[in-house]
């Protein structure tokens, strides 16, 4: 198990992304959270098998078709398993 910790830059916010994400996470089975930072960026925290948290970040890079992605930063490191499911967070 690995967590990612990615930061979702672009026409994000407004667009339905974080529930995007939401929907892409409990179809991968992958928990944690999502939610705006105040700079107008999503942030994503996700746990899960490394195969399932790529094809997750491949799907974020897309997002929505309202979204535009800019970039994503991602960074990569062990899970703690905290999380039992994935949602908002505020």
């Amino acid at each position: 198990m690995r967590r990612i910790v990615a930061t979702v830059c672009g026409r994000v916010q407004g667009v339905g992304y974080r529930y995007f994400a939401i929907d892409r996470a409990e179809a991968l089975g992958i928990v944690g959270y999502t939610r705006n930072l105040p700079n107008s960026d999503v942030e994503v925290v996700a746990e899960g098998e490394e195969a399932e948290l790529e094809s997750f970040i491949a799907a974020l890079k897309r997002g929505p078709s309202a979204a535009f992605v800019r970039e994503i930063k991602v960074d990569w490191m062990p899970a703690t398993g905290e999380f039992r499911t994935f949602g908002l967070h505020w």
